[in-house]
């Protein structure tokens, strides 16, 4: 059963796929059953109608009624309640469940998935459901090499079930290994991830984004370049894999990098423009979000330039194409739909729109990046968006994932066109 779309008011934030989505966490009786209880709220923050599932052991950990106080929903535990839902209670959460998810998965709940044992509430559920399956195991680094730990992970895989981790670390025993839970942040990002491959308008579609500005060597040790933190970019990227896209970004900076986007690291210009010439030869749009360098130096010097042996020195700038102009409007997949960028801190409008007809594209978002409130480093963004018909429109600040799903809810029509030739 699809969730139904909440109201605005509701929790999380809109368009985020995990908003008025309901998700069967599934605990299993692990050390790291304390990290469950902060999924759970992060799934509840997100919007999330979240309904718990917990093996008897679990429970010696993390009692239900922590789970209630957070969910405001009753922890399903006891398979033989007489006073529980009517019908198959596992049933009937199965049927209900846009995803489930099992954090922490130990190595028994594994193997009695992989092997159909149904003999608690969490893998009875997981035999029942026919939505995607998540598991985030947590065990001993020797109980997750064991060769039948790894046989039924191979199983499971094998049948779509998506594993998240583990990660190598310290674990439980004091020692350091395989077998660490996935932090919970991470965890609930690739449920955010999963949702939106199966709900979002734009799955099956690829999208190029980049992001931050380029490094121009002057030597080794020194650069041009400019502020641009590729917040921005960072931020469409995670709109764009979140309603589905399969997204590549592109970017000179290092930000937290969300679950399921693939990430190019470049630098220079001539790094970003081999970048996106090579991604968007498969692509259906392009999001050039980051601030391109105009210019870099005639020559980079192989050693660092002594400043007592130089004194007062000039360095002979170059231009740099255009990237976006120099990107075809086409691939494999068709029509390619270019998006440009334009940061102004005079003129705003005018030099928006010189650029949008000087790089071929179908639409240019414009921002002051003199503004205090919005632009480089923060997080958040007042823009104007301009399209190659002449419509424009005016943004008021809001967070930059909220801007890029405004730009991306005027993309779509573009892609609606692409698929009858237009």
């Amino acid at each position: 059963m699809t969730a139904q779309p909440l109201p605005e008011s509701a929790p999380g934030r809109p368009g985020d796929p995990l908003r008025g989505a309901h998700v069967v966490l599934g605990v299993s009786g692990s050390i790291s059953c304390y990290k469950a209880v902060e999924v759970a709220s992060r799934l509840v923050q997100a919007g999330a109608i979240v309904d718990v599932a917990l093996t008897s052991h679990a429970a010696q950990f993390v009692t239900p009624l922590t789970f209630r106080s957070i969910t405001a929903r009753e922890p399903y535990l006891d398979m033989w309640r007489p006073d529980g839902e009517a019908g198959e209670a596992h049933v009937e959460l199965a049927r209900r469940a846009d995803v489930m998810l099992i954090a922490p998965a130990t190595a028994s709940t594994l193997a009695r998935i992989a092997h159909g044992l149904a003999d608690d509430f969490v893998s009875l559920t997981a035999l029942a459901t026919a939505a995607p399956l998540l598991v985030a195991p947590a065990m001993d680094a020797q109980m997750w090499e064991h060769a039948a730990t790894q046989a039924n992970v191979a199983t499971l895989r094998e049948r779509g079930v998506q594993f998240l981790g583990p990660l190598s670390g310290r674990l439980a025993s004091g020692r350091t290994g395989m077998g660490r839970l996935v932090e919970p942040e991470q965890i609930v990002d690739a449920v955010r991830a999963r949702l939106g491959t199966q709900r979002g308008d734009l799955s099956g579609r690829r999208v190029v984004v980049t992001a931050g500005g380029n490094r121009e060597a002057i030597d080794p040790v020194r650069y041009i370049g400019n502020r641009s933190s590729g917040k921005m970019g960072y931020a469409i990227a995670e709109a764009a894999r979140d309603r589905g896209a399969e997204t590549v970004l592109i970017s000179t900076v290092s930000l937290p990098v969300p679950v399921g986007v693939r990430v190019v690291a470049v630098e220079s210009h001539a790094q970003m423009m081999e970048a996106v010439l090579r991604e968007c030869g498969q692509a259906d749009a392009l999001v050039m979000a980051g601030a391109v360098a105009d210019y870099r130096p005639a020559s980079a010097a192989d050693h660092k330039i002594k400043r007592e042996a130089a004194g007062d020195i000039v360095i002979p700038l170059v231009e740099n194409a255009d990237i976006i102009a120099s990107t075809p409007t086409t691939s494999t997949r068709g029509t390619m739909v270019k998006i440009a960028f334009a940061a102004e801190t005079d003129d705003l409008i005018a030099n928006a729109v010189s650029k949008l007809k000087k790089k071929g594209a179908r639409m240019i978002v414009a921002n002051d990046v003199s503004a205090t409130d919005a632009g480089f480093g923060v997080d958040d963004n007042r823009v104007t968006i301009l399209n190659d018909e002449g419509v424009r429109e005016d943004l008021p600040l809001m967070t930059k994932y909220a801007v890029g799903h405004a730009i991306l809810d005027r993309l779509r029509p573009y892609l609606q066109n692409s698929l009858l030739g237009a």
